[in-house]
């Protein structure tokens, strides 16, 4: 037989051709099978990419990659950071002060950890990259303006303008066991950044939170950005050999290391899960050809009868599971890429709709469904997909080519 016979024979027992209803039944089921498999493979995949991408590129954008302290108040940091720039590594350095203390408005009180950031050093303007222009502008004039997240923000029902009081213990860094200190605040602008950064964030300009905290014109430690992430460990250790005794070194891994493993973790642990089910959807059409095969024995001894051989009748019918799993991988990539962009619509939907926010800051690392896309994920799994529907057909294909056309014949006759 030529290849467009055979190829015409697989379309017919594939397709609603002819009288073979039963096989255009089967076939159907099994592409079906194979288009909600991948469909639900490559949005599940898409998710955990964008959560992936947004660990990376919006919560490590806020967070330092590394972060320089030392046991003592540090008040030789721009030393220091000229030191730490000289690492090869080392993209950006800014200051920074960190405190805890509470904040009041009228009856309300919330605690928040202070960060004070220098507005003119690179690395810190991350922070305020949310925030609207005209808030940025206060931020970096006022020399009181305070910055709060949302969630402190809403918890205090604050709004932007609002003066509020900043209540600082004494002790700290310095081991002051002094006066409590109490500061009014002017609410800049309210950070945004649909991160668990806005629960529990407050933004300060840099010398008025060194002074709250009891630092005089020292800062509590350098934040870093690096070039590689993912080599945080190694940089800091060389940085730190770099700097006098006394100092040390944390980054984000030790914070937010484990968060960013769980997702990495969910992501395979699905993927195992959801490609088991695209390896039943293709058991389901080794299940379906050897139906067909039962179905068209009478056809095939025909076949075999006018000359075919048996690898002629094999060809068929990997031809066919060739075609279900060509359908079957079209339609639930495009399918499943169409529902992976439409699923942040339909969450935020479904959230104005019932009311209710199926993620939270408060639990979660982000307040929305993050969607990314990557088609190298599409192509993955269409060839493993593909692979797959083609193995399905070698069975069936030997069982059809090792029917006996006389005995079948001689069957149908009796």
């Amino acid at each position: 037989m030529k290849w467009s016979e055979r190829r015409r024979v697989a379309l017919r027992y594939t397709f609603a051709h002819g009288q073979g209803h039963l096989s255009t039944f089967l076939s159907s089921l099994s592409m079906l099978g194979l288009v909600l498999a991948i469909a639900l493979l490559i949005v599940v995949l898409s998710v955990m990419n964008g959560f992936d991408r947004e660990m990376r590129e919006r919560i490590l954008s806020l967070v330092p990659h590394i972060t320089v302290s030392s046991h003592q108040p540090m008040d030789d940091w721009q030393t220091r950071r000229d030191e730490v720039l000289m690492h090869p590594q080392v993209l950006q350095v800014s200051p920074f002060t960190q405190f805890d203390a509470l904040f009041m408005t009228g009856t309300e009180i919330e605690t928040a950890s202070g960060i004070g950031i220098d507005v003119t050093k690179p690395g810190s303007e991350a922070l305020l990259a949310s925030l609207p222009e005209s808030a940025r502008a206060v931020f970096n004039r006022r020399q009181d303006a305070l910055v709060l997240g949302v969630g402190i923000a809403e918890r205090l029902d604050a709004q932007v303008g609002d003066t509020l009081t900043l209540i600082v213990p004494g002790g700290g860094l310095t081991g002051d066991t002094g006066a409590t200190r109490f500061e009014a605040l002017h609410l800049a602008g309210v950070l945004e950044t649909g991160t668990e950064l806005d629960q529990a964030v407050a933004l300060l300009r840099l010398e008025t939170a060194s002074e709250l905290a009891g630092l005089g014109s020292s800062v509590s430690g350098l934040r870093l950005v690096s070039s590689d992430i993912f080599d945080v460990s190694k940089i800091g250790w060389q940085v730190v050999n770099s700097l006098p005794v006394g100092h040390y070194t944390t980054n984000w891994m030790m914070t937010h290391g484990n968060l960013y493993a769980a997702i990495q973790l969910s992501r395979d642990l699905v993927s195992i899960l959801l490609f088991s089910i695209i390896a039943v959807a293709a058991f389901n059409v080794v299940s379906s050809l050897v139906l067909v095969v039962f179905d068209k024995q009478d056809n095939i001894a025909i076949l075999r009868t006018l000359g075919a051989s048996g690898g002629d009748i094999a060809w068929i019918f990997v031809l066919q599971g060739a075609m279900i799993g060509a359908v079957g991988v079209i339609v639930g990539s495009l399918l499943g890429a169409l529902l992976s962009q439409l699923v942040p619509g339909l969450v935020a939907g479904l959230e104005s709709v019932l009311d209710i926010r199926f993620l939270n800051t408060d639990v979660y690392p982000v307040s929305f469904v993050p969607v990314d896309l990557l088609w190298r994920d599409v192509a993955v799994v269409g060839s493993v997909a593909m692979a797959m529907c083609l193995l399905a057909a070698i069975y069936p294909a030997r069982r059809a080519a090792g029917l006996a056309p006389a005995a079948v014949l001689n069957q149908d006759r009796s």
